[in-house]
């Protein structure tokens, strides 16, 4: 095992660590480990100044929008889905679509982030429909859309091979495939907190695939249950060697398991400084993923700021819509000028970006 000097001098030269080397660092003192995630970040960002001299933090102006709150999996952690014989069950309209991506639009939007329910009786050619729908009536919007649970759901549902479902997603509209589902990607976890759903082989099959077809993806982590912090480890060993493999993931987000009304209880919410050390080890372990998001739709505008001290070198999202998370009890929102307004009293630049980080303005 490494002195902590030398585990020091290994990460500030932008080596790759090991599995026992980030459990080493994660009993490191905070300060210490967040100095050493904003050294890599330095190093994996290929970093951008204005005239002043001052780092540009990335941020996007995107809604997310949840077609269906149907879902037949019935994970612990949420608190967001229901079955069809709930009265408050609903799948999405082209009107109600119309009017969230007309709101969109007129606010600068480039990005929609669809995902819902594993809804047992929508078939293929719905989603077909929708995503031309918004193809051709948006054309100036991304389709960041339906994580790789719900693309194994499909498959299974349609009966049809996986990459021929992701190939025909893609030739109607879809553009990019966000990382939901993901939790913890080790099985005796998966089991416990959400046993219906795909388990880890089946989401990074997804990914893969995705990513020989051309579409990049984001990767996440939901941690602060069940799990321990060898399974959070494993779980960015897993993350780090399929980008290794396919080198398709444009960014990282981890965030916080919240436990209001939800069926999983924790006997303690999991708290800041555990949120700032996990993202900071993400940092320094996930050495070949570019981008860090910020988590603040859980932690809140003033952590994600701090954040930005500790790894991260992108604020996520405007979100002018935000369904899941706070069915579980949180409720943060943040518009562009407060987005702003954060990244540069945290002493950064700001700059819209699009969902392959590209500068806007």
């Amino acid at each position: 095992m490494l002195s902590n000097d030398a585990l020091t001098d290994k990460v500030i030269a932008g080596e790759r660590i090991t599995g026992d080397e980030a459990l080493l660092l994660y009993g490191w003192p905070l300060d210490e480990l967040g100095a050493l995630a904003d050294q890599r970040r330095r190093q994996a960002k290929r970093l951008s100044y204005n005239n002043s001299g001052n780092e540009i933090v990335t941020y996007i102006v995107d809604r997310n929008i949840n077609y269906t709150n149907v879902c037949n999996v019935y994970c612990k952690f949420c608190a967001f889905y229901r079955t069809e014989k709930d009265g408050d069950h609903y799948v999405i309209s082209f009107e109600e679509l119309d009017q969230k991506l007309d709101e969109l639009s007129a606010a600068g939007g480039v990005q929609i982030l669809m995902q819902g329910g594993h809804h047992p009786k929508l078939g293929f050619d719905w989603y077909i429909a929708l995503l031309r729908h918004i193809r051709e009536k948006y054309p100036h919007i991304n389709i960041h859309g339906f994580s790789p649970p719900e693309f194994q759901h499909f498959a299974h549902v349609f009966g049809m091979p996986l990459r021929e479902v992701i190939a025909e997603f893609k030739e109607a509209g879809l553009g990019s495939i966000p990382g939901g589902g993901g939790e913890i990607l080790v099985d005796r976890v998966r089991k416990r907190i959400s046993p219906l759903k795909c388990d880890s082989e089946q989401w990074l099959e997804v990914m893969q695939i995705a990513h020989e077809l051309g579409l990049k993806s984001s990767a996440t982590m939901m941690f602060g249950h069940v799990e321990t912090i060898e399974e959070r480890i494993e779980h960015l060993q897993r993350v780090r060697e399929q980008q290794d493999r396919s080198g398709g993931f444009t960014a990282f987000i981890c965030w916080t398991f919240q436990p209001e009304n939800t069926v999983l209880k924790v006997k303690q919410k999991t708290g800041v400084a555990e949120y700032l050390r996990m993202q900071a080890l993400a940092r320094v372990f996930l050495d070949n993923i570019e981008n860090i998001q910020s988590s603040w739709v859980t932690q809140g505008p003033n952590i994600g700021q701090v954040a930005l001290k500790y790894g991260a070198n992108d604020f996520g999202s405007v979100m002018m819509e935000e369904n899941v998370v706070s069915s579980a009890g949180t409720t943060f929102r943040l518009n562009a000028p407060q987005i702003e307004a954060l990244i540069r009293d945290a002493g950064y630049e700001p700059r819209r970006r699009n969902n392959w980080y590209q500068l806007l303005n």
